[in-house]
């Protein structure tokens, strides 16, 4: 059996807390549904909310490129809808 290599304490608390902020995002979402928001409405109004803040932070070109890359990983399953409300 191979065994897992070890992660550095950096890694250890990107991990927490890209955990920690898909809670929120789940909590939010939760919220909004029950009061009456349309999921599909709560998405897009995130996804725009995201990108105008990676736009912020990171530049348009670094972002467009992020974005670029979306279509082949959901094709690919990895935003698979695991956490439906």
């Amino acid at each position: 059996m191979k065994s897992a290599a070890p992660i550095s304490i950096d890694e250890y608390n990107a991990a927490e807390e890209e955990r920690a902020a898909s809670s929120f995002v789940a909590e939010s979402f939760a919220e909004g549904i029950l009061s009456g928001i349309e999921p599909t409405n709560l998405a897009h109004a995130a996804i725009t909310a995201a990108l105008n803040e990676l736009i912020a932070w990171n530049g348009e070109e670094a972002v467009a490129q992020y974005a670029e890359d979306l279509a082949r990983r959901v094709r690919l399953g990895e935003f698979y809808a695991l956490n439906r409300h």
